[in-house]
């Protein structure tokens, strides 16, 4: 079998002396390439190994974005403090780094009236305007008229709504 050496060499042994080499090293035989004629092995320390690898991957996670995306429910009848409520939840949310979709579920005979869902609609983007930056206009899907706020990039870094609202945000 052909064995790669942690210095980058390479060399042709068979099994046994090959294992007394890992041995003597204090190092681990890792069969690398099976299907290789002759198979290919690799002397490492397979703990350090595996704590590298797994250090990569923490890394390579934590400079992901999160696309996170979470839901405020609100319906026709809400009444003043509770629709406040779930503002200063979804203002929460938003500080948090997590997209916002702010659904209104109709009953009954209230799809009849969907103007009245995009004035609460609008109502709540504007409360949250400090904050965040429409993302998608209401939108009717079944029985439901839903918004998505994103985070504002500068609320989010300072951790309070310290931007403006802009034109944009409008809906």
């Amino acid at each position: 079998m052909r064995i790669i050496e942690e210095d980058g060499t390479s060399e042709v042994l068979e099994f046994q002396a090959a294992l007394d080499l890992a041995e003597g090293q204090g190092l681990d035989l890792v069969e690398v390439s099976p299907n290789q004629s002759p198979p290919v092995c690799k002397l490492l320390d397979y703990g350090r190994f595996k704590f590298v690898q797994s250090k990569r991957a923490k890394e390579a996670k934590r400079g992901q974005a999160k696309n996170e995306l979470r839901e405020v429910r609100l319906s026709m009848q809400i009444g003043e403090h509770d629709l406040l409520s779930k503002i200063k939840r979804a203002r929460d949310l938003l500080r948090g780094g997590a997209k916002v979709k702010v659904t209104v579920r109709f009953r009954g005979r209230e799809i009849t009236h969907p103007e009245l869902a995009v004035k609460l609609l609008r109502r709540a983007a504007e409360a949250l305007a400090d904050g965040a930056k429409l993302e998608r206009a209401p939108m009717m899907e079944a029985r439901l008229l839903s918004i998505i706020l994103a985070p504002d990039e500068v609320a989010v870094g300072a951790g309070a709504g310290a931007s403006s609202p802009s034109e944009s945000n409008k809906v």
